[in-house]
């Protein structure tokens, strides 16, 4: 979570707060989505997180991989944004957001996939037509995916 909505966490508590956010989507040669299997709400997930101030969301987008998944992204083509009725969520600590997150495509990486511990207990490739449960936020991510390419 970036230092931004933290400091305003402190302010507002759980109340509600648009989130701005960067996610990228790792696709392998064989068209499979590297996932990983978050901590706080045991779902399944992309890397992705919240601008930090000044930070553009490609910036950002790349830097959420890096420390969530240990990968670089060569290139990022943006796929949507996600936002609406469905992006409303509250984090198990219960703390509320509405997200508009700007989302992205990565088929040209490199590194090692490696779990940011804190947040991903395990990365893993699915096939696209196969996966597991999803974090609810971003399932309308997955249903897009799965119309334009399947």
């Amino acid at each position: 979570m970036s230092d931004y909505i933290m400091d305003l966490r402190k302010l507002v508590g759980h109340r509600p707060l648009l989130q701005c956010a960067a996610s990228v989507i790792i696709i392998d040669d064989s068209g499979r989505l590297l996932l990983g299997h978050r901590t706080d709400n045991l779902k399944w997930g992309y890397s992705g997180g919240s601008l930090n101030l000044g930070e553009t969301v490609e910036e950002c987008a790349r830097r959420e991989l890096r420390e969530e998944f240990g990968l670089t992204a060569d290139e990022l083509e943006f796929f949507l944004i996600n936002s609406g009725e469905e992006t409303h969520y509250i984090y198990p600590n219960g703390d509320e957001v509405w997200n508009v997150e700007i989302v992205y495509l990565c088929r040209k990486w490199h590194g090692t996939p490696v779990p940011q511990k804190e947040e991903m207990s395990e990365l893993r490739f699915f096939p696209p037509d196969q996966l597991p449960e999803i974090s609810e936020p971003i399932r309308p991510v997955f249903r897009e995916y799965q119309k334009r390419f399947l």
